[in-house]
């Protein structure tokens, strides 16, 4: 080989990564590609991009990927969403048509759930125009039946999450709207907005808004509009994109917030009576730390610091900064990006989709994010911001602190328009991967390859009908003085699905101490001395 070559072999090694995430889109086998309309993006629905759903439609024990698009710009009009069944090899298989779930039109999101209570997980497809709720027959197949359940909501939606708010055993649905339908009419002159000095397509601001939606589950396949009555009906009309339920309170009942672009952030407090009082501004969410409004999108709620307090964190636009709420005392929050991390290094990007998660399994939170600019034009300026961003993933430093990781594979530097981005473990191997939607492009698979991963366990939750996946329940595990918390959640992230499926990254510990379950209903059931590197199916004990 001679010196030369061996010299250059060496320094290719290099030392090993710490986290190594791998583009595994090729192999895949999945070739299908987003559309959002024109190449100018200069109409607002063609700007906000699509979610992803990861879900295990078929109960076979691997995650399936759900993609959503709007129409090309093509002759084609619209590459449709697209099923594709996860065949256990780390390749995926278009099953759209057998299935029957290949809209074709503005598709900007999804959730899962049961939401008939057969045991099998359905799904609700949000839309520019009527959404879809593909109700699924458990062999394989889905049939439509958004409108005969009364939730097919004929405006802008985007965010939608199940959850069963008030306590009777069945799910109910949240669908966020965003602006009023006809502002997307492509018969209207497209509007032009100035963005320091160049020409795009507006944003919402001007725009009129549109209401939200709560769907009660009558509990025979059909749900029943309590928006006004449960007072979460948004008179105010925001522009609602991000979605997601949890007990901010430790109430035992489930809470909602919804992350709303360019107007504050609603928290929506449950009195446990089928009411919610909105108390976004008084609990510090509804805004950024000066006051002032942001471009709000995606949401997840975790515990950063493992104090056992909800943390929430909103992604933004750039020139801002992603907000991380950090839960202070009751249901106060405190701004704290700045001062753990993670203000600075998202000042350029435009944030989507994003997760806590614990990606090298260390015991420790970690923090992904999908990033991708609404305007192509920026690239005609010599800035920092770019209409194609790479991702971003900030390490927990084990005290509630982050540090970007920049190096952390060739997936990880892949630029690329990004919006909607879910997360699972799609090999079944003990750690998360994470699939990203990208604008006018190929989805991007992120296998999680890291080498020197800590121990972790999998509890998958078995609860009772009509509630089986057990969504809205709450797994605690504790290993001596420290307790790691995960929820079961419909929705979240930014118009996404992610796995059902509870990740815990446990370091060196090679057993739990307890496992705590609190089921939806409030039911709690313990398992001592947990052994850990497995996958852990926990049934709701009987009474």
């Amino acid at each position: 080989m001679g010196f030369l070559g061996i010299f250059v072999l060496l320094i290719g090694l290099g030392p090993e990564p710490e986290v190594l995430l791998t583009d595994a889109t090729a192999v895949s086998g999945i070739r299908w590609k987003h559309g959002a309309g024109s190449p100018g993006k200069t109409n607002i629905r063609e700007q906000i991009g699509s979610g992803v759903a990861l879900l295990d439609y078929d109960r076979d024990g691997w995650l399936d990927i759900y993609l959503l698009t709007g129409p090309s710009a093509g002759p084609s009009n619209s590459p449709g969403n697209r099923l594709y069944r996860n065949n256990g090899d780390g390749t995926f298989s278009d099953v759209t048509e057998s299935a029957g779930v290949g809209h074709r039109g503005w598709s900007m999101g999804a959730c899962a759930g049961d939401y008939d209570g057969d045991g099998n997980l359905d799904l609700y497809v949000t839309n520019l125009g009527p959404n879809r709720l593909y109700r699924n027959n458990g062999d394989g197949t889905f049939t439509e039946a958004a409108q005969r359940a009364g939730v097919s909501c004929p405006r802008f939606s985007t965010g939608s999450a199940f959850a069963d708010y008030d306590g009777d055993g069945d799910l109910d649905l949240f669908v966020a709207n965003y602006v009023a339908v006809e502002h997307t009419d492509p018969s209207r002159k497209d509007r032009v907005c100035n963005y320091y000095g160049l020409r795009v397509g507006c944003g919402p601001r001007g725009l009129k808004g549109a209401p939200d939606f709560l769907y009660r589950n009558n509990g025979d396949g059909t749900f029943t509009d309590v928006s006004q009555a449960a007072g979460v009906a948004d008179a105010a009309m925001h522009y609602g994109l991000g979605v997601i339920w949890t007990d901010i309170d430790n109430d035992a009942d489930l809470d909602l917030f919804v992350a709303n672009d360019r107007t504050p952030n609603y928290l929506y407090l449950n009195d446990g009576r089928g009411r919610f009082e909105e108390s976004g501004l008084l609990s510090g969410v509804a805004v950024g730390w000066d006051g002032q409004t942001q471009a709000c999108m995606g949401v997840d709620i975790g515990d950063v610091d493992a104090d056992g307090n909800p943390d929430i964190v909103v992604t933004n636009f750039s020139r801002e900064y992603n907000a991380v709420y950090k839960s202070t005392a009751g249901n106060l929050f405190s701004d704290l990006s700045p001062q753990i991390g993670l203000g600075r290094p998202s000042f350029p990007f435009v944030a989507w989709g994003t997760q806590f998660l614990d990606i090298d399994s260390d015991g420790d939170q970690d923090l992904f994010v999908a990033n991708g600019h609404t305007y192509p034009q920026v690239e005609e300026r010599d800035w920092d911001e770019r209409y194609a961003q790479r991702n971003q993933l900030f390490l927990n430093t084990g005290s509630g602190r982050f540090q970007e990781l920049v190096a952390a594979g060739p997936g990880l530097a892949l630029a690329r328009s990004s919006r909607g981005a879910a997360f699972g473990d799609l090999d079944n191997d003990g750690d998360v991967d994470v699939v990203v939607n990208n604008v006018d492009d190929s989805p991007t698979i992120l296998r999680n390859d890291t080498p020197r991963r800590g121990n972790w366990l999998t509890v998958r939750l078995v609860g009772r009908s009509p509630n089986e996946p057990a969504i809205g329940a709450r797994v605690t595990a504790v290993i001596r003085d420290r307790k790691l918390t995960r929820e079961v959640r419909s929705g979240g992230s930014y118009l996404s699905q992610n796995d059902l499926r509870l990740h815990f990254g446990l370091g060196p510990a090679e057993r739990l101490d307890r496992l705590l379950v609190r089921w939806p209903d409030g039911r709690e059931q313990v398992l001592v001395d947990v052994p850990v590197d497995r996958f852990l199916t926990v049934t709701r004990a009987a009474e």
